[in-house]
């Protein structure tokens, strides 16, 4: 198909999925998504892994005009209904603060027999328990018996349709950007009541989805949560390296013969394909999709946490796409002057050091990433959405979000730590910091004022 050139070059079409948390009046989670789903009737709000979570999924569009200020406002009505129509908290948040080991058990997974039988499949594969070993500011060490921990991972995943030709490009500059992306929106910095990562989530996801046993990791074996591990010349080089590293886990076959359709001038599903790319968790994952009868190609950046307010994932998101359009797009790209091993150490590095990590860029050596943002990159964010398109005032009110976080060295993970050092310094216990600043957050990721501009404490 590749060869045929078969796909859509349109490549202004975007998507944005939003996964949220559900929480009780005492800021505890609420195993209740089924209910709440039936009661909201709305197919744009979907299941997720653990009862406390369920996903919206923002209808695709493009971002020219005033394409990003439209998505703030639709998604903003969507969650005005939702809230409306349910009498659990929704909270877009990297991961639920209030969350124990209690909460993350099998029962607790939706009902739904695919992840019944992922979980199968992947505690199978690993043969013991998923073992967790977080070290950070404190240390946690826990160990479950099934996937329920990666539940507690809440994400936003960002959509960009792309070209075939130019897909390698877009791979490239999302993974060079990585590490960028994760400091400056870190939301997960607590897990279990302990102070870890300024984005613990890609350390749990990392952990608790891994399926090899010691001998396989001593062997090299590819771990399914992956950054990957060289620069591609071909979206086909990512299919290929599914097929070589990782063994399917969900053994469902379809009807189609995808050679015949072919043959036969139509589309093929590619059904197998699409099911075994989902479980291979790249933070940056292709997809092959089928819309209005034409195959395209997107990349789905992955990397970010929910929240903590519509304005700033949607600041994240106009950061996103413009940065990735101006890299792919220039001349000398940044992936031939960036190592892949660096941009794989500047993503650990904003994972662990947030708003606060220092990272390394071609030109500049280690350089404090808020100041990189602020000196190099915002300024390419906002050529790259000249290029899409998109309407003056709503770039410079978002990429002003981004630009003031920076600035004053505020993000979603440094807003929770220093909410819960004040509730600690009044005498609460860190469980009652933890549920004192999660009801403080719900409160005011409601208003949708950006989280630099949230009072203190």
């Amino acid at each position: 198909m590749l060869d045929q050139r078969a796909f859509s070059d349109r490549d202004d079409m975007t998507g944005l999925e939003i996964e949220l948390n559900l929480i009780d009046e005492a800021a505890r989670p609420a195993m209740r998504n089924a209910e709440v789903l039936d009661r909201l009737g709305d197919p744009l709000f979907q299941t997720e892994l653990g009862q406390f979570n369920i996903e919206l999924n923002a209808p695709p569009r493009s971002i020219a005009g005033h394409g990003l200020a439209d998505y703030e406002n639709d998604l903003l009505e969507s969650l005005g209904r939702a809230a409306e129509k349910t009498d659990c908290g929704l909270v877009m948040i990297g991961m639920l603060p209030t969350l124990t080991a209690d909460h993350l058990v099998l029962e607790n997974l939706s009902a739904n027999e695919r992840y019944r039988r992922l979980n199968d499949e992947m505690a199978g594969a690993r043969g013991e328990r998923f073992d967790l070993d977080i070290r950070g500011i404190e240390r946690l060490r826990s160990a479950s018996d099934s996937i329920a921990p990666e539940a507690a991972c809440t994400s936003v995943q960002f959509h960009l349709q792309v070209p075939p030709d130019r897909f390698d490009r877009f791979w490239n500059a999302s993974q060079a950007i990585a590490g960028v992306q994760v400091a400056i929106g870190a939301n997960s910095p607590f897990l279990h009541g302990r102070r870890l990562w300024a984005e613990t989530r890609i350390a749990l996801f990392q952990q608790a989805t891994d399926t090899r046993p010691e001998e396989l990791k001593a062997q090299g074996v590819r771990p399914r949560v992956w950054f990957g591990e060289r620069w591609i010349t071909s979206v086909f080089d990512l299919f290929e390296e599914n097929v070589r590293f990782f063994a399917p886990l969900l053994p469902f076959l379809e009807d189609e013969d995808p050679i015949e359709v072919l043959a036969a001038g139509g589309v093929p599903r590619l059904g197998e394909l699409r099911l075994h790319n989902g479980t291979v968790y790249r933070w940056n994952r292709p997809v092959y999709d089928v819309m209005d009868g034409r195959p395209h190609l997107r990349v789905e950046n992955r990397v970010l946490p929910s929240g903590p307010t519509v304005i700033d994932l949607l600041a994240n998101a106009a950061f996103y796409f413009g940065l990735v359009r101006q890299l792919a797009e220039e001349e000398r790209p940044i992936w031939s002057r960036l190592s892949f091993a660096a941009a794989r150490e500047n993503f650990h590095a904003g994972a662990v050091g947030g708003i606060e990590a220092t990272v390394f860029w071609p030109g500049l050596g280690e350089v404090p990433v808020a100041e990189l943002v602020r000196s190099v990159l915002l300024p390419k964010a906002y050529a790259g959405l000249d290029r899409y398109g998109v309407a003056p005032a709503v770039r410079d009110r978002l990429l002003a979000v981004v630009d003031e976080r920076c600035r004053l060295g505020r993000n979603g993970a440094s807003w929770q730590t220093e909410a819960v050092r004040e509730g600690e310094r009044r005498g609460l216990s860190r469980s009652e910091a933890l549920h004192s600043m999660l009801l403080r957050y719900s409160e005011l990721h409601r208003t949708n004022d950006p989280v630099h501009t949230w009072p203190e404490g």
